[in-house]
């Protein structure tokens, strides 16, 4: 949004009467469809400043760098979390099962996700919002290249429950997939356990601008999800492993 109003306000240079316009702007109401882009964009194009083939390019270039702003308007951060973040890695990766009763025994909702032959996976999906603002979710959406500070807050992270974790962070313009050892997020410097009183064995990740190029080495590709998922497992298992077979140096 940033981007398209500045170019807009240098298109709006081309006008003779450009400052009439920031003028009329200022007092502008706008409901939607109706907007101050609008507004602009209709005065270039009947005043000859704005080509067809330019506003065409205006658009697309929009398009690009916002594919993903629908995810922002999703209100109920369970239709986010789980409707929408649930089925988008269902569909990148069919293999995956709904766990029931069959698959596991002692399953009563623990985690998301099966693979076969048996590890348990759980989703946590967040979105890229500008910090400390009080505007509606699509209009503090952030783009990936961003410089301003967001706040990506990995909720009810219960790492006993799942044996890997997929993240899936959602920006204007690209959707990211983190895929995890759970022994991993438990150890790492920015889990916090206990994030409700009495809750044990779960906490809370933050990712923002300062930490997120610390799991840079658990991303992704969409199209290598299911192959991850089994790597991260089998180091789950060695994790895991070589944690219950240790003797503390005060027992030996």
């Amino acid at each position: 949004m940033e981007k398209l109003k500045a170019q807009l306000d240098e298109l709006l240079n081309r006008l003779d009467n450009a400052q009439e316009i920031r003028d009329k702007l200022e007092e502008l109401v706008s409901v939607y469809p109706f907007s101050d882009y609008e507004y602009i964009i209709s005065h270039l194009l009947v005043a000859a400043k704005l080509s067809l083939d330019e506003y065409y390019q205006l658009r697309d270039d929009y398009l690009d760098r916002n594919l993903y702003l629908d995810l922002f308007e999703i209100g109920a951060p369970r239709g986010f979390g789980e409707v929408w973040a649930q089925g988008h890695l269902k569909e990148l990766t069919p293999t995956l099962e709904r766990p029931n009763k069959k698959t596991d025994p002692e399953y009563s909702g623990q985690y998301d996700f099966f693979l076969p032959p048996n590890i348990r996976i759980e989703v946590k999906a967040s979105r890229a919002v500008e910090f400390k603002t009080d505007a509606p979710l699509y209009l503090k959406a952030l783009s990936s290249d961003s410089r301003k500070q967001f706040d990506m807050n990995f909720q009810q992270v219960k790492p006993a429950c799942c044996d890997v974790f997929v993240w899936l962070a959602v920006w204007r313009d690209v959707i990211r997939h983190w895929v995890i050892p759970s022994y991993e997020v438990e150890h790492s410097q920015y889990y916090s356990a206990g994030q409700h009183r009495g809750n044990v064995g779960e906490g809370q990740l933050h990712l923002n601008r300062d930490n997120l190029h610390d799991f840079d080495k658990y991303l992704v590709d969409s199209d290598k999800i299911e192959s991850a998922i089994r790597s991260a497992f089998e180091k789950e298992k060695r994790l895991r492993s070589k944690k219950q077979t240790s003797i503390p140096l005060d027992r030996a």
